[in-house]
């Protein structure tokens, strides 16, 4: 099971960031060649996320990277470049429409073969910023096998919709639920939005309880500070691991019986029941907590 709770933006621009960037420990480091590079920096900051990736060493931390639209000068020769500095996600801004995905595919083929890499080496992240692109979200999200997830980016959204952000981000719950359940339709993951007031740290915490309840699986971040509180809120609960341990042992102990009926303290337990069980003890394993090895469960 791959954690991508949070993912850290890092401006490609910005070489004392870039290269500091895995000390922080998010589970995704995201360089930016997009909004957050001037015009008279796009080729700079190419060339440095170019030999950051080629150069340092980011301890297994997953490395993504904005590359630009394919309606700007830079999106082709962004491409180019990064296919060879070999991250492991191309992300996709402003994604639209699924041939908008398509044609970055395309590319990245001609440029995995180019460079003597085998086809799907790079896989890809849809960023959906717009009314359009949320009601494409199905057709984004099942457009290539590349696609490793789909996210949300609530700024130009909110603009498109002539509103803004409020604290409780109403504005934003049809745009998350699209995205969210065309992501897990697709069988990728869905990473929610920024929070853009690093000092909030209250909003910002009652953010991500409420896109972990809706389901998402992570959140793009802006301040290493952020980080944690994110672990901390995805991180499962002591009392949900035990939980979790005793549904699987009671599957355990019907198989044992040969027994079709399966039940715990007199309810009965069901599919969704045991599929929620293994999945807080696959997030309990991937965020490092200890599980008593008389406790531990084959998931196959």
């Amino acid at each position: 099971m791959k954690l991508r709770r949070t993912m850290l933006y890092v401006p490609g621009n910005n070489a004392g960031m870039m290269k500091d960037a895995h000390i922080y420990r998010s589970d995704s480091v995201m360089f930016d060649l997009e909004d957050s590079v001037s015009l008279a920096e796009k080729d700079t900051a190419r060339f440095l996320v170019y030999n950051a990736l080629s150069t340092l060493n980011y301890e297994g931390i997953e490395t993504v990277v904005r590359i630009n639209g394919l309606d700007t000068p830079f999106g082709r020769e962004d491409i180019r470049a990064m296919v060879r500095a070999k991250p492991d996600v191309i992300r996709l801004p402003k994604t639209e429409t699924a041939q908008d995905v398509i044609d970055v595919e395309k590319l990245l083929e001609k440029e995995e073969k180019a460079a003597g890499l085998e086809v799907g080496t790079i896989r890809m992240m849809a960023a959906i910023e717009g009314p359009l692109g949320v009601l494409n979200a199905y057709e984004i999200a099942t457009a290539s096998k590349r696609l490793i997830g789909i996210a949300l980016g609530a700024e130009d959204f909110v603009t498109s919709m002539k509103t803004n952000r409020s604290p409780g981000g109403i504005e934003l719950l049809f745009a998350r639920s699209q995205i969210l359940t065309a992501a897990r339709a697709a069988g990728i993951y869905a990473i929610d939005t920024v929070y853009s007031d690093v000092n909030n740290e209250e909003g910002f915490l009652e953010e991500v309880k409420l896109i972990k309840q809706l389901g998402f699986d992570g959140k793009s971040v802006i301040s290493p500070r952020q980080i944690q509180p994110v672990h901390n809120v995805f991180c499962p609960e002591e009392k949900d691991v035990e939980q979790a341990i005793r549904v699987i042992h009671a599957i355990k102990e019907a198989e044992a019986k040969n027994s079709g009926v399966i039940s715990l303290n007199g309810k009965m337990i069901d599919k969704p029941i045991v599929d929620r069980a293994r999945r807080v003890l696959e997030m309990a394993k991937a965020s490092g907590m200890s599980i008593d090895e008389s406790e531990e469960w084959d998931h196959e």
